[in-house]
Order: structure tokens, then C-alpha cells, then sequence
């Protein structure tokens, strides 16, 4: 945008430089000619005053010494013409090369010049002519024919010095544009740093409102003020979450103990059937009361970063989940390569992530299904992969799973809170990570959570390596 604004101002000032140069350009022109021309027709003038005697058949007289002494002089050939276009009298660098149009109009009595402004790029000369009369008769013309290559180099001359001027001008207009530029842009190039930060999980992130034009100040003011409303909105947000969740639990937990003491009392079949659901309902709001108290943590932590081994992690998270996969008849199996995968995310990402895909694979697989979590380096960073042999999910329903509170159509029945994916895309999320799904083939769904691997430090050498570099021998001169 910033080059944008400035070719803008330097095309405006290059054509107000060409509005103002082309007119002086040609008035200097003309001047210079316009200069040249008077000083040759009053020398004609003076020359046609004696001519007349050569006109009148009496000789050359004075006139031919002027002539001869005056091209001697200047380098400028004249030369007198009767009515008859004849040659009376000529200097020794004469050239009648376009005199005709010129004579003409002498001839018929009026001081006649061409051409109008000598160019840079004219190759012809200067003439002028004067008639010469006698009681109000032409009897002929002086002629004088003026080399125009002083002319022509004293407008190229200045014709240079304005272009000199208009790049120095142009210059100028250069580094103002940009300076001008960068004072009416800053404010928006810190508003779109501000606003990659704040989407980046900065919410402190806040534009100087002091900087820029008056309309781009009062724009960073009021976008500080609506960061500030979002940002309150936002905490006042997860703070009802986290604390009518929190509130919740006690009126719950006392709840489930009173349906618990009705349990003695009922004898049929039905009433301990109804006893046992209102349990299981009480023990699923629990759950979905500490699925809300978990995503209401994960979307208020900062841009905090730790350096976790991914495959230890794994591999505890495996351990943690095997009892309850035995339980159901799936095979729970870790496969990682040999050493650490240190990954760099927010606190407890990979804990909770993998305990949300795991807890879904085991639960959707059924008997005698087989969940795989796979720790791996790829595109630069470390990935963790969950496959289980369940009946997946179609590619409408992939697109859903991270909504809060969404469940399948067919698993409305089973256990859960519809949280768990939310909060793993959630930590992910603030961890700079990607969370993909996809179906397995045969059957089944594919998982991967991928981190950022940590930057690596600068070597610092050691004590010893210091030693030894001391101890090295100079090399020989």
C-alpha cells in the first residue's frame, strides 16, 4: 500500500512538473530566438538604410564594405536584393537556403523572420529581411541568414537545467512520499500487527492511538475500545462457564446423594430400574459439568509455552487407558520409534488431547476393535496419531466435530459430553498445532494432533572445548 501511495504522489507531481516545465521550456525557446532575431533585424534595418544607392544603379557603395566587414565580424552572411529577387550585393558566407517565404513578405513591404522559435532538434538557420524603400516604394530587400547552432545549444542548455531541476524536484517529492506514506500508514500497519497478535491469543495486544492522521488516530481508539469490550466479553464469558459450572456441582453432588438414600426404599422392578437411570443422568451431568470446567481452563490460557516429550507422554496416557480397554475387549497398542519427541505446546495440550482420542476410540470400537497410537516426526514438527477400527465418521460429520455439544446421530446413546474433541481442538489450537481427522480404510477414523517441535538453542561450547582451544598451538609464521 505504501508503494501504491507513493507512485500516486509522484505521478501527480510528475504531470504538475510537466504542466509547469513544457510552457517555460517553449518560453525559453522563444525567447532565445525572439533575443537573436531583434538583434538581426536591427542590424537589416541599419543595412537597408544604405542601400540605396546601391539599388539605384550608382555601385555598391557603403554597403558592400559593411557587408564584407560584418561577416568578417560575426560569421554572418547578408545580402541585398532588388525587386527582381537579383543579388546586388552579398557577403562571402551568403546561402540563399530558405529565403524565398521570407522574401516574399520584404518584398511586399513588412520585415518578415523565420522561423517562429528555434529547437533543439531544428537544423535550419535564422533569416530575417527588411525591405528597403525610397518615398514609399520597395525597391528591394536586405537579407541576412543567421546560423541558429548558438541558438540551439543555449536552449538545450536550458532545457537541461529544468530537467536537472524536475529530478532533484521528483527527488524530493520521492522521499517526502515516502516519509508522508509511512506517517499516514504506521497507524494502519500496527493496527494489522495488532490484530495477528490478538488473533494469535494476545488479547493485551493494544494499538498507539497517538500516531498517524486525526482519522486514523480516532480508528486505533475505537479499535482499542472494541478489544477492550470483546475482551471483557469474552472473560465474563468463561468466567460464567467456569463458575456456574463450578456452582452446579454442589447442588449436584447433594442431589445424587438424595436419589441415593431413595434407593432402599423402592421394592419393584420398575421404580429400582428408574432409580439407577436418575443415577447414571446425574453421574453424565457430573461429566458435562467437568468437560465445561475443562474447556473454560483451555480457552483461558495464554500464550504460555512448555517443552513436553510427546512419546513419554503417549506412552503414560496408553498405560492410563488400558484397564478400561481390556475392560471393553479393544486392543490399546502404542508404536513409536526409539528416543523422545519433544514437542513445544501449552501445559497439559498432549495430556488431554490424547485422552479425549483415545477415551472416543476406545469407547466407538466396540469389542474386539483395536485403537493404534502412533508417535511420529513429520513436517517439522512431532504427530500423534490415534486410529481405531469403529465405524468412523462421513466427511459432514468430520466437519462437526469440534462444535461444542455435538454428538452423531447414532451416538446419542453413548456416554460423553460432546466436549471432548472441542477441548483438544481447543489446546491444539493455542498450541500452534493442527488437529485432523479423516476415515481409516477398511473401516474406522484416523486422528492426528501435530506440534510445533521446540527451536533449537544456540551450541555453547563447553569448558573443555574453551581448554582446549587455549591449548591449541599457534600456527607457525
Amino acid at each position: 500500500m505504501r508503494r501504491r501511495l507513493v507512485i500516486s504522489y509522484l505521478l501527480l507531481m510528475v504531470l504538475v512538473l510537466i504542466a509547469l516545465e513544457s510552457p517555460l521550456a517553449v518560453t525559453l525557446a522563444s525567447r532565445e530566438t525572439e533575443r537573436v532575431r531583434a538583434d538581426r533585424l536591427a542590424d537589416a534595418t541599419r543595412f537597408a538604410s544604405l542601400a540605396g544607392p546601391a539599388l539605384r544603379g550608382g555601385g555598391p557603395g557603403p554597403i558592400g564594405a559593411e557587408l564584407r566587414s560584418y561577416d568578417e565580424l560575426y560569421g554572418i552572411g547578408a545580402a541585398v536584393v532588388d525587386r527582381d529577387r537579383g543579388i546586388v550585393v552579398d557577403s562571402a558566407s551568403w546561402q540563399s537556403t530558405g529565403t524565398a517565404t521570407v522574401l516574399d513578405v520584404a518584398l511586399s513591404g513588412q520585415q518578415a523572420s523565420a522561423p517562429e522559435s528555434v529547437w533543439p532538434w531544428s537544423a535550419g538557420p535564422v533569416v530575417v529581411a527588411v525591405p528597403i524603400n525610397d518615398g514609399g516604394e520597395v525597391l528591394g530587400a536586405v537579407v541576412i541568414v543567421t546560423p541558429a547552432d548558438e541558438i540551439r545549444r543555449a536552449v538545450s542548455t536550458w532545457w537541461l537545467l529544468l530537467t536537472l531541476a524536475g529530478l532533484l524536484v521528483v527527488l524530493a517529492c520521492v522521499l517526502t512520499a515516502f516519509g508522508l506514506a509511512g506517517w499516514v500508514l504506521r497507524p494502519v500497519t500496527e493496527l494489522d500487527a495488532v490484530t495477528h497478535e490478538i488473533a494469535e491469543g494476545d488479547r493485551g495486544a493494544r494499538v498507539q492511538h497517538r500516531l498517524g492522521p486525526p482519522e486514523l488516530r480516532r480508528l486505533a481508539a475505537s479499535f482499542n475500545h472494541m478489544a477492550d469490550v470483546v475482551s471483557d466479553v469474552m472473560d465474563r464469558q468463561r468466567a460464567f462457564v467456569a463458575h456456574a459450572s463450578h456452582q452446579l456441582r454442589n447442588p449436584l453432588t447433594a442431589l445424587r446423594l438424595r436419589v441415593e438414600e431413595l434407593g432402599p426404599s423402592l421394592t419393584d422392578a420398575d421404580g429400582r430400574s428408574e432409580h439407577r437411570l436418575a443415577l447414571e443422568e446425574t453421574d453424565r451431568l457430573a461429566l458435562v459439568l467437568d468437560a465445561l470446567l475443562t474447556l473454560a481452563r483451555a480457552e483461558r490460557e495464554e500464550n504460555e509455552r512448555v517443552t513436553v516429550d510427546a512419546a513419554a507422554v503417549a506412552a503414560s496416557r496408553v498405560a492410563a487407558w488400558a484397564p478400561l480397554a481390556r475392560h471393553r475387549s479393544v486392543a490399546l497398542r502404542l508404536a513409536t520409534s526409539d528416543g523422545p519427541a519433544y514437542a513445544r505446546t501449552v501445559p497439559t495440550a498432549v495430556d488431554q488431547a490424547l485422552d479425549a482420542l483415545i477415551d472416543n476410540a476406545v469407547k466407538f470400537s466396540g469389542a474386539g476393535g483395536a485403537v493404534t497410537v502412533t508417535v511420529a516426526h513429520r513436517d517439522g514438527g512431532v504427530v500423534l496419531e490415534v486410529r481405531d477400527t469403529g465405524p468412523g465418521m462421513t466427511e459432514s460429520q468430520l466437519g462437526q466435530a469440534t462444535e461444542r455439544f455435538w454428538r452423531a446421530p447414532d451416538a446419542q446413546n453413548v456416554d460423553g459430553a460432546g466436549l471432548g474433541l472441542t477441548i483438544a481442538a481447543v489446546l491444539v489450537d493455542a498450541s500452534d498445532g493442527r488437529l485432523t481427522m479423516r476415515p481409516a480404510q477398511p473401516r474406522g477414523l484416523v486422528a492426528d494432533l501435530w506440534f510445533p517441535t521446540p527451536e533449537p538453542e544456540p551450541a555453547v561450547p563447553s569448558a573443555d572445548e574453551d581448554t582446549a582451544a587455549d591449548l591449541r598451538p599457534a600456527p607457525a609464521r
